[in-house]
């Protein structure tokens, strides 16, 4: 068959779902917290992956996965642990908001649904921290309503399937447009994790495999031979880049000085060592005016070096300052000595575990 009578044929092949659900039936990703062939999937099993999974990766959530379902097997459990300890089993998966509504949920499902999650897309998109695509993915997979979850890989199965122009985020109303346009009368929860698997596997950003999706003959961009150029995205404006200074006091018996971020904002409810706001226009000179105000008037040691971490919004340069005192040094108000032995237990944000990190590195050098 020619090139030209491939093209004809590709134009005028549909998408069939059918096709999708086959392909999936033989090869769907097997991930726990997806229920087996025949059996029905756990509202919270489902519920907890998709709230980890929010801009995280399957690999990065799968070890915090099996340690929340070790811990806290069923919502009750989760509800009646408090929000601290929840905090700490998250620290390192980032985005801590999620813990936060994740908790949060919990307590309402167990408190108000009597442990039991709702099952239709309004009352789901009522609960603390479920927006739309959870929201879809929960009632589609869980309860098998008739919804779509949109996620990254979605979005990027339709739009090369579509060859939709329009860039991002703008064409996102399109895209669930196609997507309820494609979704079968049956099997919405495999039909979703289908679209899913997909994605994150043949459909990848980048040197798809097109020769073995089941909707190659019908994908507009496979058919143009442009595929890596979609979905169409606006250039991202970066982030302008914030500084500030972080303070690590070591006290003689093996402690570290910490604190806890304010509940509401960026990190919320995370442990942190004390520090300086993060200004674009901070200067190192004056970071001993933000350092705490310990006895003794400890001599401030500033690090060589920065460390640095990138947030959703912005890009972080730490100069860190280290400082030792003897072990009958109390914390300032606020504060407390924790163990250094035991830093894996605390809900410290990935930036802290650098600074601290850096700062123990030169401590024992």
């Amino acid at each position: 068959m020619s090139l030209a009578a491939r093209n004809q044929r590709r134009k005028k092949a549909v998408p069939d779902p059918a096709a999708l659900l086959a392909w999936y039936d033989r090869h769907a990703r097997v991930l726990p917290w997806r229920a087996r062939r025949g059996e029905r999937a756990d509202p919270y099993r489902v519920w907890l992956s998709e709230i980890m999974l929010q801009q995280t990766t399957v690999r990065a959530v799968l070890p915090y996965y099996a340690r929340f379902l070790s811990r806290w097997p069923d919502i009750a459990a989760l509800a009646a642990a408090s929000l601290d300890d929840v905090l700490r089993a998250w620290a390192g998966l980032g985005y801590y908001a999620r813990a936060r509504n994740l908790h949060a949920c919990a307590r309402v499902v167990a408190g108000e649904h009597g442990g039991i999650f709702p099952d239709t897309l309004e009352s789901l998109r009522a609960l603390p921290g479920i927006g739309d695509y959870t929201a879809a993915a929960v009632a589609a997979i869980a309860f098998g309503a008739p919804a779509v979850p949109v996620d990254g890989n979605v979005e990027r199965v339709v739009t090369r399937l579509f060859a939709v122009e329009e860039a991002m985020p703008a064409a996102k109303p399109r895209i669930k447009e196609l997507v309820r346009s494609l979704l079968p009368p049956r099997r919405s929860g495999d039909f979703a994790q289908a679209l899913m698997d997909l994605g994150a596997t043949l459909c990848s950003p980048k040197r798809p495999v097109c020769s073995f999706c089941p909707w190659n003959d019908a994908c507009a961009a496979n058919a143009r031979g442009d595929q890596e150029t979609f979905p169409r995205k606006t250039p991202k404006a970066e982030g302008k880049l914030r500084r500030g200074a972080a303070f690590v006091v070591l006290r003689g018996d093996g402690r570290i000085l910490l604190r806890t971020r304010p509940a509401k904002g960026l990190l919320g409810g995370m442990s942190e060592v004390p520090g300086s706001e993060w200004a674009h226009d901070f200067i190192v000179a004056q970071a001993p005016k933000s350092a705490p105000r310990l006895g003794g008037r400890p001599k401030w040691r500033k690090l060589a070096g920065v460390v640095t971490h990138t947030f959703t919004h912005f890009p972080l340069e730490l100069t860190v300052f280290l400082a030792r005192l003897p072990r009958t040094a109390k914390a300032p108000a606020g504060m407390r000595w924790a163990p250094i032995a035991t830093l894996a237990e605390e809900a410290l944000p990935n930036v802290m575990r650098k600074v601290i990190a850096h700062a123990l590195e030169v401590a024992h050098e």
